[in-house]
């Protein structure tokens, strides 16, 4: 697939952001399209995190502007990114340990109940009515996660890939139109990676956007139609798979190296952190 265009569902236009003397991003500019699976990839201390959080709200830019469905979000709150249709995941497991997997998956409902805090408390029958529907609905994402045989354990007791997979089912049940995945596979085994892969071209089918961090490019050239690499907050190239595989700027960025992490052009793990 090309590169997304002027009807792309995310677009950044040279973004970018100072900490103090510090250009961590700068001139960032790419987009996501409807229905595409993005990776933005690059070596350590590279910026894909800052610019993931550039891109939720967590930080405000110091340049360019951020849109969104033609909208223009640069600065905006985290609350209305995500009114919008942006959620993400995180690097870090951030489950409520000690609940089930179904009351995890719930609260990614948060923003879309239509009851107040008192209805609650009251257990009006508009209320009963309103968790039903919700419940239903968790339900039947946990089924297409393959999750439903364990919605009523404690996340706790499940293993690391499973968990991950929850706190992917809480992303979805919200609604996105932009999914936003921080190196998903981070701590997955093989056969781990293969139903993340799945689930990320499952949920591309369902004409979600997906714009996911890696470093596993087992994952990444699996599952991506588009990506950007960046180095030192700047984009260096950008392209489907096969010409980011080879691109020199691309194998150059990932030199310097630990001994143990392998070249991009293997499909393998690289790198570390953001």
């Amino acid at each position: 697939m090309n590169a997304p265009g002027k009807d792309a569902l995310l677009c950044l236009d040279s973004v970018g952001i100072r900490f103090g003397g510090l250009q961590a991003v700068g001139g960032l500019s790419f987009s996501v399209g409807r229905g595409q699976v993005v990776g933005l990839i690059g070596p350590n201390g590279a910026g894909k995190t800052t610019a993931f959080n550039l891109i939720t709200g967590v930080y405000k830019p110091t340049e360019g502007r951020i849109v969104f469905e033609g909208r223009d979000m640069t600065g905006y709150a985290p609350h209305r990114i995500a009114a919008a249709g942006i959620f993400r995941t995180f690097q870090t497991i951030r489950l409520f340990q000690g609940q089930s997997v179904l009351v995890n998956v719930l609260a990614g409902l948060h923003l879309r109940t239509r009851q107040h805090w008192w209805q609650g408390l009251l257990r009006t029958p508009a209320q009963r009515r309103e968790e039903i529907q919700l419940r239903s609905q968790a339900m039947e994402v946990l089924r297409r996660l393959d999750l439903e045989s364990v919605a009523y354990e404690d996340v706790a007791s499940l293993s690391y890939g499973v968990q991950r997979r929850v706190e992917l089912a809480r992303a979805l049940i919200a609604g996105p139109k932009l999914l936003i995945l921080d190196e998903p596979a981070a701590g997955l085994n093989d056969q781990e990676s293969a139903a993340l892969n799945r689930t990320i071209l499952s949920v591309r089918d369902q004409g979600i956007s997906v714009l996911l961090v890696e470093h596993d490019m087992n994952v990444v050239m699996n599952v991506t139609d588009h990506i950007v690499c960046i180095n030192f907050g700047r984009k260096i190239a950008e392209g489907d798979p096969e010409s980011i595989r080879n691109d020199p700027q691309v194998i150059e960025a990932y030199l310097g190296r630990d001994d143990d992490e392998e070249d991009i052009s293997t499909n393998t793990t690289v790198g570390g952190g953001a």
